[in-house]
């Protein structure tokens, strides 16, 4: 499996590594050269439960530069100011905002961050999906083998969220059922997160 250690303490609201693969391994390497980027400032957006934050917690905690999470939540005068002090500063901006587009109306802001170094996550592919149900079922401490990924994968949906979804319904009706999580358990977990009459399911 292809990991970044992130040189942070376990959380308990969410994992603490970051699964490295087709669909975000662009990212992990420009997180790690931030002197490349235009004018200091990185923008990542990608749809929810994709990484976007745990890329922005290594990346602060690192000591590589300062992030700014949720930024279309923002209010974008802030935005600005942050962006003026870390070109001072001569220090590196990661803004890390929702799923494209982002929609800017400042206009200064705007045309700063359309010349940032623009980043987005990607669905994984079949390779990053059997990495991120392994690595979800460990966070969880629940073990998959290879054969439940065979299984799985070729029937799960594509996001990360889905894929979180799913290692969460095989850890219920595991835990419901008093028994490992077996083929009877991975199918009911599909049915679960996708409906009983989802084709993949065949």
């Amino acid at each position: 499996m292809s990991q970044i250690a992130l040189p942070l303490t376990p959380l308990r609201d969410g994992p603490s590594r970051i699964v490295i693969g087709a669909g975000n391994g662009n990212i992990a390497g420009a997180l790690q050269a931030p002197q490349d980027w235009p004018f200091h400032t990185a923008v990542l957006t990608g749809p929810a439960r994709s990484g976007k934050t745990l890329f922005g917690r290594w990346f602060a905690e690192s000591g590589a530069g300062d992030v700014i999470d949720d930024a279309h939540l923002m209010d974008e005068t802030d935005i600005f100011h942050r962006w003026n002090r870390a070109q001072q500063d001569d220090t590196a901006l990661l803004i890390i905002a929702g799923t494209p587009p982002w929609t800017i109306a400042l206009p200064d802001l705007r045309s700063r961050l359309g010349a940032a170094l623009q980043l987005e996550t990607g669905q994984p592919d079949d390779a990053m999906a059997a990495d991120l149900l392994q690595s979800m079922a460990q966070e969880r401490g629940m073990a998959l083998g290879a054969d439940a990924t065979d299984y799985l994968v070729p029937r799960a949906g594509r996001s990360q969220a889905e894929l979180e979804r799913l290692v969460v319904a095989i850890d219920r009706l595991s835990l419901e059922r008093k028994a490992a999580p077996t083929q009877s358990v991975w199918r009911a977990a599909l049915q679960t997160v996708h409906g009983p009459d989802e084709p993949r399911l065949i």
